[in-house]
């Protein structure tokens, strides 16, 4: 297909239907060519990024159709087709990383600062099985691609930083690679140190951070046939605080060791081990709230897997990809409690040593109807196993994690055991000789419930801040119809998609209300299996004005509901989208970028009837952001802009609420007021 331009940005104001105050949202920007020109897919080159995202989660959010949950200044959660957290298959360079904070505090794009990696693709929706289980809302790949060294070629790299205002965030990186035809080394190294930043209405909001990372990749590249790949990752989180929590975390770490082997028989091979340890507490970056208790949580999250997979194309045009691939996490958290000292009493025990492995059979095919059709099909199977091992442990109170499963679902943590099939089929009619055509695509995807759905086990004196997982929840059950259609002219183009999806056995965050299924009606925080339906669309189209003026106007939607309650399920962002204009030269940019969402008036957020996990129904807001970039020479590139230029005061539907005490004026944790940013970069 023929590559088509991202535009960004436009000098219009908010349209007034969207808001009810037309707000500004500061934003990332991408500037460039998208890579892959399917509906549902985008694959960015990090290196066009404009502005200064905090993390991956942060970058996300700058692509059409994801939204992003902002708890602090660090750690955004993204949602794809309103779906989030374990709905989503996140790699980082091939390995899942999952957080050690059960609130997530760290999802897994906590620990991708974006710096490092060179390019990121989405992949919306169920249109692959290779990467794992689930990914019912979609899978997002962050990948590092360490070119060959050529011919008299031995040393090349990137170096750069920049500083943003409100928050004073300043931000430096590089990334250097040394090697000949037959192999390489590559450093990458990354820091950044923020402080709080205020919102429009100038209240301060908690979100400042100190975060580093280092990542050394060894390659063995003997020749133009074979590759191999040995890398070590470390992340380093400090001081990082949250508006949209009542605990903090003084330290975070992620170590992460990765193996890859590639030949070009298509054979692909990865192995990795990701360790995060975490803490958080409510008193050593922030006063003890009156009457409270010092809290401090310890856990970890260990992650080790592989993906052996195999790709090959026969001699009447079919392309088979064959694998397997393997993941077993393990997470162990524990809560102390005291009333003056440092928490010494075992209070409550989070994740009691839980075990989730999965081994999963994959294959898809890919083969050409017709002269230009082309059908795609997957299919996979996974063999999932769960238990905790510390279920019957006592805590505070003479508490275990056994009881506190008894008094709400009338089970105890055992062994649990599943077998899910997974698949697709897609069919794509090509439309005349210029690369347009239209989609149909049917899906099912199975996810089981994770650490924290299962066997979390949080107690407390006042039942409604208990948060109890069920051990005995089924996994959800996607089955998604898709239609999509593709069309490029000579001056714009069109990607649009429609979804609707059947969901059975949804896992949803509930509050205890005496529902079919729960013994209690104490508002604790609890989960259940209903059934669901999700439906949406995606909208995108580019417009070449002139020779050099680019246009892009975005949309995207989704509603979900809760069907067994005829309820709608929290956490959902409304209508949005982007209007964007640039002026674009051959050493120079400028732009502007104007989005919107309408105000969200379907929620859940009601404690004594619902899961109250909706702070409100959050009004619209239009948004507007200004940005320039020029290139010295070949190497040298400054980028700069505005975000928020009217410094308005707004926040994302999805943020959470804001429970700052010593700042509860809003309702939300708030999006940053007015800032300006500057960054360079230099390449050798």
């Amino acid at each position: 297909m023929k590559l088509k331009p991202v535009v960004l940005s436009l000098m219009l104001v908010a349209t007034p239907i969207f808001a009810d105050e037309p707000t500004i949202l500061p934003s990332v920007t991408v500037e460039g060519q998208s890579l892959l020109d399917e509906p549902g897919v985008s694959h960015q080159d990090t290196g066009e990024v404009l502005a200064m995202p905090v993390d991956g989660g942060d970058f996300l959010r700058a692509i059409p159709g994801v939204s992003g949950i902002r708890m602090g200044g660090h750690g955004i959660d993204p949602i794809i087709r309103g779906q989030s957290q374990t709905q989503l298959n996140i790699l980082l360079d091939g390995a899942y990383v999952h957080g050690g904070c059960p609130n997530r505090m760290d999802p897994p794009t906590a620990y991708s600062p974006i710096e490092t990696y060179d390019t990121v693709t989405v992949i919306k929706g169920s249109q692959t099985v290779i990467y794992g289980a689930g990914g019912s809302g979609g899978t997002v790949l962050f990948e590092r691609k360490t070119p060959r060294f050529g011919e008299n070629q031995f040393v090349r790299g990137k170096i750069g930083g920049g500083y943003t205002s409100n928050s004073k965030t300043k931000d430096l990186f590089g990334d250097i690679a040394v090697g000949s035809r037959q192999g390489f080394a590559r450093g990458i190294v990354e820091y950044q140190d923020a402080g709080n930043y205020k919102d429009g209405d100038g209240n301060e909001t908690r979100s400042a951070l100190s975060s580093k990372s280092g990542n050394f990749i060894l390659g063995y590249t003997p020749d133009e046939k074979n590759r191999l790949e040995l890398s070590f990752e470390a992340t380093r989180l400090d001081d990082v605080l949250y508006s949209g929590a009542g605990m903090d975390s003084p330290n975070s770490e992620n170590d992460t060791i990765r193996l890859k082997y590639e030949n070009e028989w298509g054979t692909k091979l990865a192995l990795y081990y990701s360790k995060v340890e975490h803490v958080m507490d409510n008193y050593s970056l922030r006063p003890l709230a009156a009457g409270k208790k010092k809290m401090r949580v310890s856990s970890n999250s260990n992650t080790k897997g592989a993906r052996l997979s195999h790709n090959w194309l026969t001699d009447n045009d079919l392309e088979w990809t064959l694998g397997i691939d393997y993941q077993h996490n393990n997470r162990d958290a524990n809560r102390g409690a005291a009333s003056v000292s440092t928490p010494t009493t075992l209070q409550s025990i989070m994740w009691p040593d839980v075990n989730l492995k999965q081994v999963g059979l994959f294959a898809e095919l890919e083969m050409p109807v017709r002269a230009a059709d082309l059908l795609k099909l997957g299919l996979r199977y996974d063999r999932v196993t769960s238990e905790a091992d510390r279920a019957k442990q006592i805590a505070m109170g003479g508490v275990s994690p056994n009881s506190l499963y008894s008094r709400y679902y009338g089970k105890t943590a055992d062994v649990h055991s599943e077998n899910n099939f997974s698949g697709f089929i897609r069919y794509e009619h090509a439309l005349g000789d210029d690369d347009n055509f239209v989609f149909v695509s049917l899906s099912r995807s199975v996810r089981t419930a994770d650490a924290t759905e299962r066997f979390l086990a949080a107690n407390n004196s006042n039942p409604a801040e208990r948060w109890v997982g069920n051990p005995d929840l089924e996994p959800e059950q996607h089955h998604e119809l898709e239609l999509g259609l593709f069309w490029q002219a000579d001056s714009w183009d069109l990607n649009t998609s429609v979804f609707y999806n059947l969901v059975n056995d949804y896992i949803l965050r509930d509050r205890a209300h005496a529902q079919s299924g729960i013994l209690q009606n104490d508002n604790a925080s609890i989960y259940r299996n209903v059934d669901a339906e999700i439906y949406g669309f995606e909208w995108v189209t580019n417009v070449k004005l002139h020779q050099n003026w680019l246009s892009r106007l975005t949309l995207d939607y989704v509603h979900a509901t809760n069907t067994t309650d005829d309820r709608a399920i929290a956490q959902m962002p409304p209508l949005s989208g982007s209007l964007n204009l640039d002026y674009k030269q051959a050493t120079w940019l400028l732009g502007s970028k104007l989005s919107f969402a309408a105000k969200q008036k379907r929620v859940d957020d009601d404690l004594n009837t619902g899961s109250g996990l909706d702070a409100r129904q959050t009004p619209g807001f239009g948004v507007l952001d200004f940005y320039g970039r020029v290139a010295i020479n070949k190497q040298t590139v400054i980028k700069l802009g505005v975000n928020n230029v009217f410094d308005k005061t707004y926040a994302y539907h999805v943020n959470r609420a804001n429970v700052d005490p010593f700042n509860p004026e809003p309702v939300q944790v708030n999006e940053p007021g007015r800032l300006f940013w500057f960054n360079f970069s230099v390449k050798f």
